[in-house]
């Protein structure tokens, strides 16, 4: 899926030097992650209240090219990608105005709640990744 989340940073998201807290930028990410699922038509409550299965996040990085203040607009592209029958990825790339500020990636793995084994990704999840 390619989608495209705009948001403005708040003062929350920053640190003491004014610039948003590294960790921060991954909750950004991840605000974006839940508005493409919804856009896609995914149940938001129900995805994320596990029942069967679980989509946790096994890996996820940041690089920093450029600081971001409070007040600044940002728009964060997203792209997701199947990997494995049972594993995706969402790249994301961070802008403000036209300065790439960041990049970032998270990896999930789809999981049975019950045994905590690897699943394949559901049909829904398929669905949304081609879109």
């Amino acid at each position: 899926m390619d989608f495209v989340y705009p948001r403005t940073i708040r003062f929350a998201d920053t640190d003491a030097a004014g610039v948003v807290y590294f960790a921060n930028v991954l909750n950004i990410c991840h605000e974006a992650y839940e508005e493409s699922l919804a856009f896609s038509g995914i149940q938001i409550q129900d995805f994320f209240t596990p029942k069967i299965i679980a989509f946790p996040i096994v890996h996820a990085y940041v690089d920093f090219f450029y600081p971001l203040h409070c007040g600044d607009q940002i728009s964060i592209h997203l792209q997701s990608t199947q990997l494995t029958i049972d594993k995706f990825e969402i790249t994301y790339e961070i802008f403000q105005e036209e300065k790439l500020a960041a990049k970032a990636l998270t990896r999930h793995v789809c999981i049975d709640t019950g045994s905590r084994k690897k699943t394949p990704l559901p049909e829904y999840i398929h669905n949304w990744l081609i879109n």
